[in-house]
């Protein structure tokens, strides 16, 4: 097993700027910045010294009828730019986005919903390699939530290419990947409480997406891409429990073409007083590709990648100490020698 070892010390800052204008709105300015210390057993490790500077520009304004507009544009280390939206919130029709990579008006913001003290259990300092439901939301797409009834929403997402592209005013993706054509995700939000108390913890989601994919070529044989997510988490008292399922069907048909994905994930966290939490969580991928032509068939292959994370976080005030004991078999869906490694990852952020 290899052994990585990571350190963190981050410094986000609040509202580094504030700017209004009469009847314009404000814009805030959000920042963090975060050093690391990163040591792999495995590997030559070089310079281990890497730093984060991220930045997050939100507008926000109030038109004549009370709905309300959102701008987010997040960039992410030395000035990249990584998502961004256009939000409007009505008092009566719900909300509808423009949404670049956000992941939050589709499946996307579903593809790993349990609870944890810190990350994902496979968002520390592990290369699981695994993939995960995202739908139309790594496109440029359109959204709507809506309003909530019984404490419950729908959301709907559309992109008229779903073709992981984001485009710059007056920009389209062309023919960067034809194959891909539009998609949609469907999903509902459910927070089934009846007026019960002991049930007001619970949340249910259930969601699908759709992309239709043409022929790349006179000796590929696509069906449509169709992805579907299914969960729930309920919280009670100090303790929250998770469990959701996911695949995604790849409509590929060719020979040694990766047929499907299937996830199962499992998570449970503690909060022991307001300012130390503990975690556990699993997230297991089965990789199945298809063998022979798509006509003659064949057994093909199956590979499960599965990762777990033993994870704390305890918070003083402006400063949180989080640590993750993490390990993976199999990552990236590849077994033997070197796809089998433990990690720790040490964080020690400061809040301004």
């Amino acid at each position: 097993m290899n052994k990585l070892t990571k350190v963190g010390l981050s410094a986000l800052c609040g509202s580094l700027a504030s700017i209004s204008a009469a009847n314009a709105g404000t814009l805030e300015v959000l920042g963090g910045a975060t050093a690391t210390w990163s040591s792999n057993s495995g590997a030559v490790t070089g310079n281990p010294i890497g730093m984060n500077s991220g930045i997050t520009f939100k507008g926000s304004g109030e038109l004549d009828n009370g709905s309300t507009f959102t701008l987010t544009i997040t960039q992410a280390d030395q000035i990249a730019y990584s998502a961004g939206s256009i939000s409007i919130a009505t008092p009566s029709l719900g909300t509808f986005a423009i949404s670049s990579r956000s992941g939050g008006t589709g499946i996307g913001g579903h593809d790993d919903k349990m609870p944890t003290a810190w990350e994902e259990t496979w968002g520390t300092s592990l290369g699981t390699g695994m993939d995960l439901p995202k739908g139309v939301s790594s496109s440029m797409n359109i959204g709507w939530t809506s309003p909530s009834f019984g404490g419950s929403s729908l959301k709907i997402a559309a992109a008229p290419s779903n073709d992981a592209t984001f485009n710059n005013d007056k920009g389209v993706s062309a023919a960067g990947n034809a194959a891909v054509q539009g998609g949609m995700d469907v999903l509902l939000d459910i927070n089934p409480s009846f007026g019960v108390d002991a049930l007001a913890g619970l949340n249910i989601f259930a969601g699908g997406s759709r992309t239709n994919q043409g022929t790349a070529n006179a000796l590929d044989r696509t069906g449509d891409r169709e992805e579907a997510v299914a969960g729930a988490t309920f919280a009670y008292g100090p303790v929250t429990l998770g469990y959701q399922r996911s695949i995604e069907l790849t409509g590929l048909e060719t020979a040694s073409a990766v047929q499907f994905y299937q996830n199962n994930a499992f998570g449970v966290s503690f909060n022991i007083n307001d300012d130390l939490s503990i975690s556990y969580g699993e997230y297991e991928s089965t990789k199945q590709t298809k063998a022979g032509d798509g006509e003659t068939g064949g057994s093909g292959t199956e590979v499960t990648t599965t990762a777990e994370s033993l994870q704390l976080a305890y918070t003083m005030g402006g400063m949180s100490i989080k640590i993750a004991e993490s390990s993976v078999d199999n990552a990236t869906y590849t077994s033997g020698t070197g796809s089998d490694f433990d990690a720790t990852t040490i964080a020690l952020t400061l809040a301004f």
